[in-house]
Order: structure tokens, then sequence, then C-alpha cells
């Protein structure tokens, strides 16, 4: 069993949030704070939300799908990322 972990840190149930800005700035602001990130915020915020899309796969709905697609752009546009 794993008792440490180099993973980020995030807002509990941030995933479920039907609000793609909230994430975006969730995610943001997590990376920035943790101490436990290999690369840079940009890099962990964008892994910890893609790793939960995979993970996902195709039990995915499409109207979270959508949404989590929009945090991305979001994410994008909060660290100054061309889309």
């Amino acid at each position: 069993m794993i008792e440490t972990s180099d993973a980020m840190d995030v807002q509990r149930d941030i995933f479920k949030e039907g609000n793609a800005q909230k994430i975006a700035d969730s995610l943001k602001k997590s990376s920035a704070r943790s101490n436990r990130r290999k690369g840079t915020p940009f890099q962990s915020a964008m892994s910890m939300l893609n790793f939960y899309i995979n993970r996902a796969g195709r039990n995915l709905p499409k109207s979270r799908r959508t949404v989590l697609d929009n945090a991305k752009k979001r994410l994008r546009e909060a660290f100054g990322r061309k889309p």
C-alpha cells in the first residue's frame, strides 16, 4: 500500500464541478501551491486534468467531457498559453 505520493493535491470533487472556469482556476491554484509537482505548474495542472479524463474513458458522459475540454482551454488561457 502506498502511503505517500508525489501527486499534486487538488480540491476534493473538483472534476465534478459543472463550471469549466472554476475547474481551471482550482487546478491553477493547486499547481502553484504544490511542492510535490515534477514539472511546471501548467504541466502539472494539465496533467491532472488529462489523467482524470483518460481514467474515465468511455464512461465519461459527453456533457462532462465538454465541460472538461472547456476547462483545458480555460487552463491554457489562465497560464497565458496559446489555444
